[in-house]
């Protein structure tokens, strides 16, 4: 069984920083896509970053290109998301995704594991 585990979550002024982090462990799993989604109260799940072991390319959403990036650990299986310069609009709970196999990295259907989720809160 896989699981899925996000932390760094919490509440932060508009222009400031978080670092989330996400690991996915399982006995024989080997991550091929992960990716970052949020989802705001109300609102439908948006992407917001995704990173690919096998061409190391980094995907990422239109309203967070510029602010965030995503990186991972030299071990395979973790990945971090640094959010700078925080808007109101980034409050959300931030979900973290694992896939084993190749799809497309921005859709929620590509991934078939999944964290509890964090909740990322921006005052202004």
């Amino acid at each position: 069984q896989v699981q899925v585990v996000e932390s760094g979550g919490g509440l932060v002024q508009a222009g400031g920083s978080l670092r989330l982090s996400c690991a996915a462990s399982g006995r024989t799993f080997s991550s091929y896509i992960m990716g970052w989604f949020r989802q705001a109260p109300g609102k439908e799940r948006e992407f917001v970053a995704a990173f690919r072991w096998s061409d190391s390319l980094t995907y990422y959403g239109d309203d967070v290109q510029g602010r965030f990036t995503m990186s991972r650990d030299n071990a395979k299986n973790t990945v971090h998301l640094q959010m700078n310069s925080l808007k109101p609009e980034d409050t959300a709970v931030y979900y973290c995704a694992a896939t084993g196999i190749d799809g497309v990295a921005w859709r929620d259907e590509t991934y078939e594991h999944w964290g509890q989720g964090t909740q990322v809160t921006v005052s202004s």
